[in-house]
């Protein structure tokens, strides 16, 4: 009798240990299987799979280089799209602070990136990425025989610079005290870009901008560099807006923008280090 009890008892412990390792054993099944279909999709690398649109305002100046980068991140990500606005720092600045929705802010001056981070529109501290020189865009051939800044102020002479609340304009305006010379031009423009089409299109001899935007005009327009211009050098800062609506896409694309690959795009379209 008392047999039979304890083999009763020993069939029951071992009966027992065997539902405790079927339980542990489907409890590490589903942590598995919870692992794999989670909602933090991850690829081999380990780093979150990026998926949807990112919207990025950049400062009119870095049009060509940001595009590119804009390519390289797409084919990077494979399910996304960098959708980007270009224009003048200020009216971007005006815009993220109006509500315009975007991710990425990236101005042409700590000045008009100030307009968003005063706002406290922005996730932690902006970057600043590259830098930027201005210089002397005349026509092919340069007819006006322009060699300097204050050739600039020469009579006849038709120029554009862009507005003084825009970075290349109020970087021209530093340029013009550091060499104590006036100038008063036939028009003021919103942007870069448009003061240099002043150019390409000929409806204008010269226009103070940016040396990536004389580069990147190719034999459209000459260059021409004065001295003053090492006095007005524009840092240009990179920021994460606070209501990105795709924070990871935003994230990683500034993280392309600074890293090996952004640094040789935009050092080629002729930015500077920062």
């Amino acid at each position: 009798m008392i047999r039979s009890v304890r083999r009763t008892r020993r069939m029951l412990r071992l009966a027992g240990a065997g539902a405790a390792a079927l339980i542990s054993l489907s409890a590490c099944s589903s942590s598995s299987d919870d692992s794999s279909a989670g909602g933090s999709d991850t690829s081999g690398s380990g780093s979150p799979k990026l998926s949807g649109s990112v919207t990025v305002f950049a400062a009119a100046s870095l049009k060509e280089s940001f595009t590119t980068l804009g390519k390289e991140f797409e084919k990077q990500h494979p399910g996304t799209e960098v959708s980007f606005n270009f224009g003048g720092s200020d009216t971007l600045a005006a815009s993220i602070t109006s509500g315009a929705p975007a991710d990425v802010f990236a101005a042409a001056s700590p000045r008009t990136m100030a307009i968003v981070t005063d706002r406290k529109n922005t996730v932690g501290t902006p970057a600043t990425f590259v830098r930027n020189q201005l210089e002397i865009a005349t026509l092919p051939g340069n007819p006006g025989k322009v060699s300097s800044l204050k050739d600039l102020t020469k009579a006849g002479l038709k120029v554009v610079l862009c507005d003084k609340t825009v970075p290349c304009g109020a970087a021209a305006q530093k340029a013009l005290d550091a060499g104590r010379l006036k100038l008063t031009p036939v028009s003021y423009e919103q942007d870069v870009k448009s003061a240099l089409t002043k150019v390409e299109l000929k409806e204008a001899d010269a226009a103070v901008v940016y040396k990536t935007d004389v580069k990147a005009a190719g034999d459209k327009v000459q260059g021409v560099e004065f001295p003053e211009s090492a006095k007005a050098i524009n840092d240009y800062p990179i920021a994460r807006l606070k209501n990105a609506g795709n924070a990871p896409a935003a994230k990683a694309f500034i993280a392309l923008v600074r890293s090996a690959e952004g640094r040789r795009v935009l050092g080629e379209a002729g930015f500077l280090e920062p």
